[in-house]
């Protein structure tokens, strides 16, 4: 079975606390977990906001060399620079499981083309990638339970038609357990932007479960989640060297113009190739029945 298709989003933030991909090598990494037995947002400067647009640029790229398709579902642009935040709908073979591994904060140490003395910045942005699922999909893996959603409503923009900014048809959901928060604002109806609201809601909860290994929503917790947004996972080093290396793996390029183009297969590759040994090591340690 082929991994979903994926939504990406990229905020800017503070931190709070090429060669090909070889499929073949990697088929248990690349199909859906089994079953299992937004998070705040981060407001940085200026130079963050154009951060996360350069990001938002790499992944474009990057889908673009993969023959993936990539719609902008959400974008908020900066007052002076750059982007709040952006959600990117990307649909392809293998998506979800490729850019997986991009999820966390991505740092930026460069020249600020935003200071007149043009002293060195750090800035960051927050990655969050998550599986595109059918309803009846998530519906079969996770059921929330309406006493643990918060539900809020907002006035739309984009295709709404007569109704944008004019009638709250934007949805928000914040699962109160987590944490966790999603909207929807791109729909004509509140009820259409709520089911797709309630979607990706859905899909971040199944994502933490496989990720802190609970068996059931009640064993999620909260302040675990908060720690892995905070995550750092890439460091991108324009001046006053050039590198690009991430924290997970190791894997490094002194290329860092690829990079942004969408040069991510290497980053992709080693992310796999760690997780599969990660992966090979639990199964040897495990207790034979």
């Amino acid at each position: 079975m082929d991994m979903p298709d994926v939504c990406l989003g990229i905020r800017p933030a503070r931190l709070c606390s090429q060669s090909a991909v070889d499929v073949t090598s990697f088929p248990m990494l690349l199909t859906p977990p089994p079953p299992p037995p937004s998070l705040p947002s981060l407001v940085g400067g200026v130079d963050a906001m154009d951060w996360s647009e350069m990001l938002e640029r790499m992944y474009i790229r990057w889908a673009a060399d993969q023959g993936y398709s990539c719609v902008i579902t959400d974008r908020m642009v900066g007052e002076e620079a750059g982007i709040k935040g952006v959600e990117l709908s990307i649909r392809g073979r293998w998506a979800y499981g490729y850019l997986k591994g991009e999820k966390g904060t991505h740092r930026l140490v460069r020249s600020s083309p935003f200071n007149a003395r043009g002293l060195r910045q750090t800035s960051f942005a927050g990655v969050e990638v998550l599986p595109v699922l059918e309803e009846q999909q998530q519906q079969q893996r996770l059921v929330i339970p309406d006493k643990e959603l918060e539900v809020t409503f907002m006035r739309a923009s984009g295709k709404g038609g007569q109704n944008v900014n004019k009638v709250e048809t934007g949805v928000r959901l914040v699962h109160l357990p987590t944490g966790l928060a999603v909207k929807c604002i791109e729909e004509r109806t509140q009820q259409a932007n709520r089911t797709i609201a309630l979607q990706r809601l859905t899909a971040k909860l199944l994502v933490v479960l496989e990720e802190q290994q609970a068996a059931k929503l009640a064993d999620i917790r909260g302040d675990i989640v908060k720690a892995e947004w905070g995550q750092q996972i890439r460091n991108y080093v324009f001046h006053p060297y050039k590198l690009v290396k991430d924290t997970h793996t190791g894997y490094e390029t002194s290329d860092v113009s690829a990079v942004m183009d969408g040069a991510l297969d290497g980053f992709i590759t080693a992310y796999l190739r760690e997780k599969g040994r990660q992966q090979q090591e639990a199964r040897l340690a495990a207790p034979t029945a």
